[in-house]
C-alpha cells in the first residue's frame, strides 16, 4: 500500500478505526475473535496505522487492540486518545485534559495496549476547562519521556490548533470528513501551512454512503445501543433525501467497477497525501474491501462529480455530541 505522512510520522494511506469492535455499532463487543482477525489481516494488507481511545467501552477496545498486537506491535503505528474519561471520579464522557489526568490517562492505555510507548496520542475533544497550552505541554513532557511519540488533536478548530502547535509540533488533527461532511475542507489551508495531516474518521459517513441502509426498517432493525438510530442523517425526511447521495456514490461505483465504499476512500485519497482515512469494521471482508481502494482511481470527471454531490441533511452528530465538537 502506498504511504501518506502526518507532520514527521509515515503511515500507509489507509488506516483501521477499531471503535466498532467495542463500542457505537450494532453488535459491538460481541465477536472478538473476529474483531482481532479483522486487525491481523489489515495488517497483513498493509496497513500501519490502528486507531482507538481509552473511551471506547470505555477501556476495552484498547484491550481489544492490545491483545490483538501481542507479537505485532513493531508493525503498528498506534493511536489512542485521552480526553473523555475524568479519572477523578467523575468517569467517562467528561472532558478533562488537565495535566494530572493525562498522566493518569497514559498508563492505562499503556497498560491495556500492552505496550511501553504510543505512538500517536490525541486529545479526543477540547477542554474548555484547560488551556490548551496546558495540555500539549504535558503532553510535551511524555514525548522527552518516550511515552509517546507524537501528538494529535481532535474536532479542534483554528485558535486552537495554532496555540497548540505553537508549544509543541502537532502531527495529526483527527475530525470526521467524507463525501457527506465537508467542513474539513475550510481548515486543510491551515493544516497545510503548520505541517499537520489529516486523519479522516467515519470517512464512508457510517456506513450510508456504502448503501447499506436503504430503508428506515433497515435503520429500525439497527441495535437500540447503535448511534445511528439517533443520528439525525438517519432519521426521517433527512433519511430519505440523503439516499440520494448513496445513489449518486453507486453510480459512480458502476462506471469504475469499484464499491460504493471504495469510491467514497478514492475520493479521500485523491484530496492529498496528508489525508489519511480511518474506515472502521470488525469483519475481514469489509477490511480486504476497504483497502483495495489504495487501487482505485477517479476520473477528474469522476471527482468532480463527487465534488459536487448533494449536501447532507441533517447534522453529522447530535446536538448534544456536537457542544464537544470546536467551530
Amino acid at each position: 500500500m502506498r504511504t501518506a505522512h502526518l507532520g514527521k510520522l509515515d503511515v500507509a494511506r489507509i488506516g483501521l478505526g477499531a471503535m466498532g469492535m467495542s463500542h457505537g455499532y450494532t453488535g459491538a463487543g460481541s465477536d472478538d475473535a473476529e474483531s482481532i482477525r479483522t486487525i491481523h489481516r489489515a495488517l497483513d494488507l498493509g496497513v500501519t496505522l490502528i486507531d482507538t481511545a481509552e473511551i471506547y467501552g470505555p477501556y476495552t477496545n484498547e484491550e481489544l487492540v492490545g491483545r490483538a498486537l501481542k507479537g505485532r506491535r513493531d508493525q503498528v503505528v498506534l493511536a489512542t486518545k485521552f480526553g473523555l474519561v475524568a479519572h477523578d471520579g467523575r468517569g467517562p464522557w467528561t472532558r478533562d485534559s488537565s495535566p494530572a489526568n493525562i498522566r493518569v490517562a497514559v498508563e492505562g492505555s499503556l497498560r491495556r495496549l500492552g505496550t511501553d510507548h504510543i505512538d500517536l496520542y490525541y486529545q479526543h475533544r477540547v477542554d474548555p476547562g484547560t488551556p490548551i497550552e496546558d495540555t500539549v505541554g504535558a503532553l510535551a513532557d511524555l514525548v522527552g519521556e518516550g511515552k509517546i511519540r507524537h501528538i494529535g488533536l481532535s474536532e479542534a478548530w483554528t485558535d486552537t490548533i495554532r496555540r497548540a502547535h505553537a508549544v509543541h509540533p502537532i502531527s495529526a488533527l483527527q475530525s470526521e470528513y467524507s463525501l457527506w461532511t465537508r467542513d474539513q475542507e475550510e481548515i486543510l489551508p491551515l493544516l497545510r501551512e503548520l505541517g499537520i495531516g489529516l486523519v479522516a474518521y467515519s470517512p464512508l459517513g457510517k456506513g450510508f454512503l456504502t448503501g447499506a441502509l436503504r430503508t428506515p426498517e433497515d435503520v429500525a432493525r439497527l441495535d437500540d445501543t447503535d448511534f445511528r438510530k439517533t443520528s439525525p442523517r438517519f432519521i426521517g425526511e433527512n433519511f430519505q433525501r440523503n439516499l440520494r447521495i448513496a445513489d449518486e456514490v453507486q453510480t459512480i461505483a458502476a462506471q469504475t467497477g469499484a464499491t460504493a465504499a471504495q469510491v467514497a476512500l478514492a475520493w479521500l485519497l485523491a484530496k492529498g497525501d496528508d489525508i489519511v482515512p480511518i474506515p472502521g469494521t470488525k469483519r475481514v471482508h469489509r477490511v480486504e474491501e476497504n483497502t483495495a481502494a489504495d487501487t482505485v482511481t477517479l476520473t477528474a470527471d469522476q471527482l468532480g462529480v463527487l465534488d459536487r454531490l448533494t449536501p447532507a441533511e441533517g447534522g453529522h452528530h447530535t446536538d448534544a455530541q456536537m457542544e464537544m465538537i470546536e467551530r
